[in-house]
């Protein structure tokens, strides 16, 4: 339980990216593209503002 805990709330934070929260991607790899630049984005807020 305390694992899905984790998965959900990164999923939550991945879901507030506009570009993420609907499919509108025609090429799996452009999707995935833009999906490793949201976790980028979500790891660098994270690491520049630790509050």
């Amino acid at each position: 339980l305390p694992k899905r805990w984790i998965v959900e709330r990164t999923l939550g934070w991945l879901n507030r990216c506009r570009r993420l929260a609907k499919d509108f991607e025609n090429l799996a790899a452009t999707a995935l593209a833009f999906l490793k630049l949201a976790s980028i984005r979500l790891m660098l807020r994270k690491l520049c503002n630790p509050t």
